[in-house]
């Protein structure tokens, strides 16, 4: 049987948030795994072991990384899925590209505030996302899930660890990354923003099960950056 490492990480308590879907969401995919294919639809990881790690990083751009760094070096993924909270979002949003700048219009938890500065001086201004968005954009509209792309992640610490993030799996032969912006965890399905948990941890599963087919058998037809 083939296996897959995953390592998915969100960050760790946002303040004024009770419940915290990047930590919610990683936990439960490492607790539950990803089940059974939904419908009657022949399962294309059947024959496939996936081991998902979760962690949990601090919101810190000195420390983010390095924490992230220390779960991969430990668990050696094929798969890196970081996660972050977008507090005005309606619904999943799948980011395509992380630039070079810091510029932070409040503090970290480390109470600093680096202000447009690139994360790496010597980096590319920019790296796009490896993910299959399209084929995880399907797997959305087939289960319901309210989903956009987004054109970045921001300007904090979010779009500091992707970029580090992408920055390292370029180095790398065989790991596919890429960042989910999950919106705040709401159950009331006609709240203007937000997604009951179940969706979105039903999100997470479609996010890694589309990454890990894509990685058996790639196609540049899924890569959605457009």
């Amino acid at each position: 049987m083939q296996q897959f490492n995953v390592v998915i990480s969100g960050f760790e308590r946002y303040p004024g948030v009770e419940v915290n879907p990047a930590v919610e969401v990683p936990r439960a995919l490492a607790e539950q795994g990803l089940g059974a294919v939904a419908g009657d639809f022949e399962d294309p990881l059947a024959d496939v072991r996936v081991n998902i790690h979760a962690v949990s990083l601090p919101i810190s751009f000195a420390n983010a990384w390095p924490a992230l760094r220390d779960a991969i070096e430990a668990a050696r993924p094929d798969i890196v899925i970081a996660t972050g909270l977008k507090h005005d979002a309606r619904g999943v949003m799948l980011e395509r590209c992380a630039t070079n700048l810091m510029d932070a219009a409040k503090p970290d938890a480390d109470n600093a505030t680096p202000r447009r500065v690139p994360i790496d001086p010597s980096g590319p201004a920019a790296y796009w996302t490896r993910l299959p968005l399209r084929s995880i954009l399907a797997d959305f509209t087939r289960d319901g899930i309210p989903s956009t792309l987004s054109s970045d992640a921001g300007t904090f610490v979010c779009n500091s660890l992707f970029y580090s993030l992408l920055n390292w799996t370029a180095t790398q032969d065989h790991v596919l990354s890429g960042f989910v912006s999950f919106p705040p965890v709401c159950e009331d399905r006609k709240a203007q923003r937000g997604l009951p948990l179940s969706q979105l941890v039903a999100a997470g599963r479609d996010v890694v099960r589309e990454t890990v087919r894509y990685h058996r058998s790639p196609s540049s037809g899924e890569i959605l950056i457009a």
